[in-house]
């Protein structure tokens, strides 16, 4: 009698040892990694560093804002060449302001503003959670990979594979490729540094490309800070006074 309670109770022990365990969610650790890179809204300090093949380099530096998930400001304060310029960008939508010029211009998100490898899209980047689906995420050591596909057309890149830092649920590397199958760069993740009390993110994105040989690009991140800003300053009228928002 005793056996016959005993065995039951065994075999469910050793189906449990050979059960697999959860998946992980996919969808909800690449919402933790958008918290993780970004506050909700924010300003920012960072520069843009273009490196030619001859080693010479293009500097910029520029000043940034964004509101909730789909509004972003960026404002050139130098060289002086592009110092006032200032990108706009609501969902899928980009302008380009020039002062000279007076009025907002259409961009693209493949154009660069800056004229490197990273592109509109780069510069002006939404959430990953908000532009990609997860298709697939896998357990490797300490990291976590995640396959990630663009939600339409109008995102830059069709997929991505990310590689992401399982502890702290940060990208360390990630490789951008077109519908067709084609690597367009790969970005990585460095120096983590920290913000704000216990906001530790990568203070350095560096990226290459097999479409540019011999050329890198840097972006450079010198602050980030929550702060919140009225929804008129994300407007094409407001671009001529985002200079006013400096403190």
């Amino acid at each position: 009698m005793m056996m016959r309670r005993i065995l039951p109770f065994v075999a469910a022990m050793l189906l449990l040892s050979v059960a697999p365990a959860l998946a992980v969610d996919g969808a909800a650790f690449l919402k933790k990694l958008d918290e993780n890179l970004y506050p909700p809204s924010y300003e920012l300090f960072r520069k843009i560093i273009d490196v030619q093949p001859d080693g010479s380099k293009r500097e910029f530096t520029l000043y940034g804002i964004r509101k909730g998930t789909d509004k972003i400001v960026s404002l050139f304060l130098a060289p002086a060449s592009d110092k006032g310029r200032v990108t706009l960008r609501l969902g899928d939508n980009m302008w380009l302001y020039i002062p000279s010029v007076g009025k907002p211009v259409r961009i693209t998100s493949l154009q660069s503003v800056t004229g490197g490898i990273f592109n509109n899209s780069d510069i002006m980047a939404l959430d990953y959670h908000v532009e990609y689906t997860c298709e697939d995420i896998r357990e490797e050591g300490d990291r976590y990979v995640l396959k990630l596909k663009a939600i339409n057309a109008t995102v830059a890149y069709d997929r991505l594979v990310m590689e992401a830092d399982k502890k702290r649920a940060l990208p360390t590397r990630i490789e951008c490729y077109a519908a067709s199958g084609m690597l367009i760069k790969t970005l990585y993740f460095k120096e983590l540094k920290e913000f704000g009390p216990g906001f530790f993110r990568p203070s350095v994105i560096e990226t290459d490309s097999p479409l540019h040989k011999g050329y890198k690009s840097y972006m450079v991140f010198a602050k980030i800070q929550k702060r919140v800003f009225p929804d008129e300053v994300f407007t094409l009228n407001y671009l001529p006074n985002v200079e006013s928002l400096r403190r």
